[in-house]
């Protein structure tokens, strides 16, 4: 592949060797590849997911729920995984036709939800406006920072860390382009929360659940390990913010919950019962084998 300029012809067509970490799996057509129905457990609420930031908003909201009271929340967590194209199965795709992870099906009301904000919003509607204000300035504030994280992680994800980290070369355009919204999106979570204690204010919300993940995670220095260059040391409000909510110990369930990588001890591949996290670890899995 040629790192000089590129002219784009006329009409675009597919290379199937383009390149990149995640070529094997991109593709400019919808639907399924394959048939493969998904699993179904004993709860009402199916998840099927990984432990992407995206997928963690989920099992985070869950876990949230769970330790709130909310018993109708318990869920079976099946595992996607992405990078073996388990998102093109006919299952997955008749639940999201997007084939993107998460997706969930409530068998308590026969509907598909997918898009992990709308999951967020439906399970808060579902169990009392949980997480979600009902007096209309709180939720107007949180519906604002909710959207405000689904408009700005593409950039981080999809920009930066595809150029950063996947992309088959380096290139100096992307990834200054990239790193540049990125940091313009730190330093404005750092500037509000130099005021808030949370996003939406002074209380916990779903605002802040599905913004943890993404920015939490990068200014711990995790995300494409490129924390020293983008000098995430420098945003000490939203450092302040990502300990506080990584304390919380829904969060600390949630983040393990399809999870494929890091210590084994952190990795619960499916999540069927409050036991799982006791006793299915892998950890514990590799002990009993």
């Amino acid at each position: 592949m040629s790192t000089t300029e590129y002219e784009p012809p006329n009409v675009w067509t597919w290379d199937e060797d383009s390149g990149g970490t995640w070529a094997s799996t991109n593709r400019p057509i919808a639907g399924a590849t394959h048939d493969k129905e998904l699993p179904v457990g004993k709860h009402p609420l199916q998840l099927y997911s990984l432990a992407t930031p995206n997928g963690q908003k989920v099992t985070i909201m869950l876990e949230e729920l769970l330790a709130l009271g909310h018993t109708g929340a318990e869920y079976d967590a099946w595992l996607i995984r992405i990078g073996e194209g388990d998102q093109f199965g006919s299952g997955f795709v008749e639940i999201n036709p997007n084939s993107k992870i998460p997706a969930m099906f409530d068998r308590d009301t026969g509907l598909r939800v997918f898009e992990s904000a709308s999951i967020l919003m439906y399970l808060a509607e579902k169990f009392d406006s949980a997480f979600l204000p009902t007096e209309l300035k709180a939720r107007t504030e949180c519906l604002n920072w909710l959207f405000w994280l689904q408009g700005s992680a593409p950039y981080l994800g999809g920009g930066f860390g595809h150029f950063y980290a996947y992309a088959p070369f380096k290139q100096e355009y992307p990834i200054n382009r990239f790193a540049m919204e990125t940091k313009r999106q730190l330093d404005v979570l750092d500037r509000h929360l130099a005021d808030h204690e949370y996003l939406a204010g002074a209380d916990y919300t779903i605002a802040d659940m599905v913004t943890w993940p993404w920015y939490g995670r990068t200014v711990r220095g995790e995300s494409y390990d490129a924390g020293e260059f983008l000098s995430v040391h420098e945003y000490h409000n939203v450092i302040r913010w990502e300990k506080q909510i990584g304390a919380r110990e829904a969060v600390q369930r949630g983040v393990m919950v399809n999870r494929t990588s890091g210590p084994l001890q952190g990795q619960l591949h499916e999540r069927h019962d409050a036991s799982d996290f006791d006793t299915n670890t892998e950890d514990k899995i590799g002990e009993d084998a």
